[in-house]
């Protein structure tokens, strides 16, 4: 992998793993399209590189996860609710990571779910319109916390999108769009933070080692990816509340329909 395709790669986490649109879709068509999808390195890099995008939102929401005088009783509400929200994505993927991956290698359950959801994503602002008008602005209870985290665990589905999954979650349970949308970014800090130490710890456990280059390019990945992140996440939140999910529809169903294109080509489209 080039310092180029690093940086490609590194755009696209950022942009990708906070909206609604499947950065998985993103990171097969762009592995693909520049002919590194079969390189073993690429898989770690697009594990790694989740480290950038974690810290974005950590960063914006420093008030959230970092104490300050007499915050310690909201700090303990808050992360209480993440942790319960966390837990069902830690059972089933303990349970069922062996049949994740077997998912992940197959492109056409990316495609169709990206397709799926896309459709659903045309209807959802009509779905949830009262919501929008008297949605809560804060999660209020712990049991709403775990179904949201019930959501994201559809996720492990390749191409539904974990932030797609939590955001309908959180809709489901009374918040408005923009608090369904922050709470997914807090969900995603243990989320992908878990996942990426087991995917580490699993690669050095298989006798993995990065050279010089690697580290380098790795470093770089997560610097753009938490740069474009930042970007990324302050505009998808005005934009959602003033546009709704019918535009992410239509994008997430092109993206499908591309990678339905490229598999039927006869393109080596793998996720690794």
């Amino acid at each position: 992998m080039t310092i180029i395709q690093a940086i490609i790669l590194g755009i696209i986490e950022g942009l990708t793993e906070f909206l609604p649109v499947s950065s998985t879709g993103h990171m097969i068509i762009a592995s693909t399209l520049m002919g590194i999808s079969h390189e073993p390195v690429v898989k770690t890099f697009t594990i790694v590189v989740q480290f950038g995008a974690i810290l974005s939102v950590v960063i914006l929401y420093r008030k959230k996860f970092l104490p300050v005088p007499g915050s310690l009783n909201s700090m303990y509400s808050f992360y209480s609710k993440l942790i319960i929200a966390f837990i069902p994505a830690v059972i089933f993927g303990i349970l069922f990571k062996k049949y994740i991956d077997i998912l992940l290698e197959n492109v056409l359950v990316v495609a169709v779910a990206l397709l799926a959801g896309g459709i659903i994503f045309l209807f959802l602002d009509n779905w949830f319109r009262r919501t929008e008008e008297k949605g809560d602005s804060e999660l209020r209870t712990a049991t709403g916390a775990f179904k949201i985290g019930l959501f994201q665990v559809i996720a492990m589905i390749p191409g539904v999108s974990r932030s797609a999954a939590t955001i309908i979650g959180g809709l489901t349970q009374g918040l408005n769009k923009k608090a369904a949308a922050e709470f997914s970014f807090f969900l995603a800090v243990p989320t992908m933070f878990g996942a990426t130490a087991k995917d580490l710890y699993d690669f050095y456990s298989d006798g993995g080692v990065l050279n010089s280059h690697d580290a380098w390019i790795f470093l770089l990945g997560n610097a753009v990816a938490f740069i474009i992140a930042i970007v990324a996440i302050k505009s998808f939140i005005g934009f959602l509340t003033r546009h709704g999910f019918r535009v992410f529809g239509y994008y997430r169903i092109l993206v499908g329909l591309t990678i339905l294109i490229f598999h039927f080509m006869g393109k080596n489209l793998t996720m690794f």
